[in-house]
């Protein structure tokens, strides 16, 4: 497997919502090559590792990432079950398997 194939690329309107900003907000940033990302069949695909740079080199795209974009949802994410979700004790005790 080579290092390309684990890259994440997202369209430029994928990015936007993603990131709580304007798709002309991720287009400027790509003239002005900001980011990376390859065209494929005429459109970019933007990687997801170089809009997280991008994103957190701004204070301001930072907090609409947080606050309009994918960040808004993270506290939907946890986990409140306690069957799925350990105690802290017991994640601290767990001994590594031996190989």
């Amino acid at each position: 497997m080579t290092k390309n194939e684990n890259v994440v690329r997202v369209s430029v309107s994928e990015a936007a919502r993603l990131f709580g900003v304007s798709s002309k907000t991720i287009r400027q940033a790509l003239k002005e090559e900001l980011l990376k990302y390859i065209i494929v069949k005429g459109r970019y695909k933007i990687s997801f590792s170089s809009l997280i740079e991008w994103s957190r080199q701004s204070t301001r795209r930072s907090n609409k990432l947080d606050n309009q974009g994918i960040g808004q949802y993270i506290d939907k994410w946890k986990i409140h079950n306690k069957k799925y979700s350990p105690h802290i004790k017991l994640a601290l005790n767990k001994k590594t398997p031996k190989v």
